[in-house]
């Protein structure tokens, strides 16, 4: 378990007590125009007999992804008497001519419309105090929600506390505090990290570059303006954006402080190319928009990061006394920004079994990313992070979980009590036994949970079906059961309820132990 260090201050709870008494701009759940948002919104109101809408609901659009055939997937964020309903986001279905077909969303029921509570700063205060006296960290702030699980719906506070990890790795710990009686019901880790990284020097690669003022910057015009800044050892802001008077960045050892840089910027573009080549995505966000890049974090720093504050990727250096390189590989850049791939689509709450699939996710994409590159210095594996140690052991095994000693290669009912970089295991032996199948291959010797035998069917169409379920059909509370369900939906879309691939997808969760 990760010790941590945080800031102190427990009296900004004072800051909470003044500001989060009432919903937030950002709750009051302003109208959205757009035919999809109003077609799904009013289908889903038509078929409310099914529990999908409460009284006193309303909807705002995520956003919208489109078939090919013409067939509508409208992601919606709930709100009940003008408040957020956490966990209430719903995906509606919609096929040409607009006609239904269902609805996915987080919990078995809708959330039901919460009794209205008489609040007050000092509610508000004691909201504020519970969350910083469970973590010891600063409360940065916070709104009044609906939070809903599969007991119902409660009256709660999501309070934002901020602190930084021992490792250096700033945190943005979303705390859920009941209004009521300042119990803390959830919690869950804004800025999403791999806990380890490394560096990995892909040799002469293509950058995208600018000329500009007689010197190069490294700003990718052809990626959404991806840009690549050094932190020098900083730990906030963007830092300085690398350059280079000869239009070539870095000399391929670690005392060239733009070999990193390349790197970085090379991981940045091999993950845009694989999701917009392979699954016709344009960025991270699907609005053509790139984030940006930061190394030379911190001093020593042994992580790497995604952060949604900042739309922004970040990478230490690592620690070459202690066996780390820079964490800068190609697996690991795929893996941190498919975070936020996650974070704009399906949004899984990184706690519980949805927080072990937001990081098998990011491990699934992230090898993904390093197959879909074809560099011959760095050949695809089903090993994260195998490329950041010196001694060439990996992070995680994708094969058989457990061989790192913590990750698990089956469900049981106690997963979702795991760290989720250790409950991961179960979506990730899922993935490799769906792509590679069992028993023993060039990539590694994968067993089953139940003996059985699984036939894979290939990356590409592992990677179809999950980005899929990923962007049609997981929402924020999925957990593995429901991962089961979106899975199987998704390859029925793309090849058939029946189908040796849709059997498969069954067969593959089944030999996990998810039935």
């Amino acid at each position: 378990m990760r010790r941590t260090t945080f800031l102190s201050g427990l009296a900004t709870a004072a800051l909470l007590a003044s500001a989060a008494t009432v919903p937030t701009a950002a709750a009051a759940a302003p109208g959205v125009s757009g035919d999809a948002f109003t077609r799904a919104v009013a289908q889903l109101k038509a078929h409310s007999g099914a529990g999908l809408v409460a009284d006193g609901q309303t909807f705002t659009l995520r956003n919208v992804v489109t078939d090919p055939d013409g067939a509508e997937h409208v992601r919606l964020n709930r709100y009940s008497d003008g408040l957020p309903v956490l966990g209430g986001d719903v995906v509606v279905h919609l096929g040409k001519g607009s006609t239904w077909h269902g609805a996915s969303q987080s919990l078995a029921a809708a959330p039901q419309r919460a009794p209205k509570a008489k609040l007050s700063k000092a509610a508000a205060g004691r909201a504020a105090l519970a969350a910083s006296t469970a973590t010891g960290r600063v409360v940065a702030g916070a709104q009044l929600v609906h939070d809903a699980d599969d007991t119902g719906t409660t009256l709660a506070y999501e309070v934002v506390v901020a602190g930084v990890y021992a490792d250096g790795t700033p945190s943005e710990l979303h705390v859920v505090v009941d209004a009521s009686t300042g119990a803390v019901r959830d919690k869950w880790e804004g800025v999403v990290a791999e806990g380890t990284g490394n560096t990995y020097h892909s040799g002469s690669v293509p950058l995208g570059s600018v000329l500009s003022g007689g010197t190069y910057q490294l700003t990718d015009t052809a990626r959404g303006g991806a840009k690549t800044y050094d932190l020098n050892g900083g730990t906030s802001g963007t830092g300085a954006l690398v350059t280079s008077t000869s239009n070539v960045f870095g000399d391929g050892t670690l005392g060239n402080r733009q070999t990193t840089a390349a790197d970085a910027a090379y991981g940045a573009a091999t993950t845009w190319d694989y999701f917009k080549n392979t699954h016709g995505r344009n960025g991270i966000r699907n609005d053509g928009v790139a984030a940006y890049s930061r190394v030379h974090y911190g001093t020593k720093y042994v992580n790497a990061f995604w952060s949604d504050s900042c739309f922004c990727m970040t990478y230490g250096d690592g620690d070459l006394s202690q066996g780390w390189e820079p964490l800068t590989s190609l697996d690991i850049a795929g893996h941190e920004m498919t975070h936020g791939i996650t974070s704009n689509t399906a949004g899984l709450r990184y706690s519980g079994e949805a927080g072990g699939l937001n990081e098998a996710t990011s491990d699934i994409f992230g090898t993904l990313v390093e197959f879909h590159a074809n560099n011959p210095k760095d050949p695809g594996d089903y090993l994260i992070g195998i490329e950041v140690k010196t001694n060439g052991v990996p992070l995680r095994y994708m094969d058989k979980p457990s061989k790192d000693g913590r990750s698990v290669d089956c469900w049981s009912s106690s997963v979702g009590r795991l760290d989720v970089h250790y409950s991961s295991g179960v979506g990730n032996h899922f993935f490799y036994l769906l792509a590679v199948g069992s028993g023993s291959s060039s990539y590694g010797n994968s067993p089953t949970c139940d003996g059985s035998t699984v036939t894979g069917i290939g990356n590409a169409k592992a990677g179809a079906i999950w980005y899929r379920a990923l962007t049609r059909y997981m929402t924020s509370r999925t957990n593995y059961a429901g991962a089961r369900t979106a899975t199987l939906s998704a390859a029925a879309d793309l090849y058939g309820a029946g189908s040796v691939e849709y059997n498969t997808v069954a067969a593959a969760w089944s030999a996990v132990n998810v039935k």
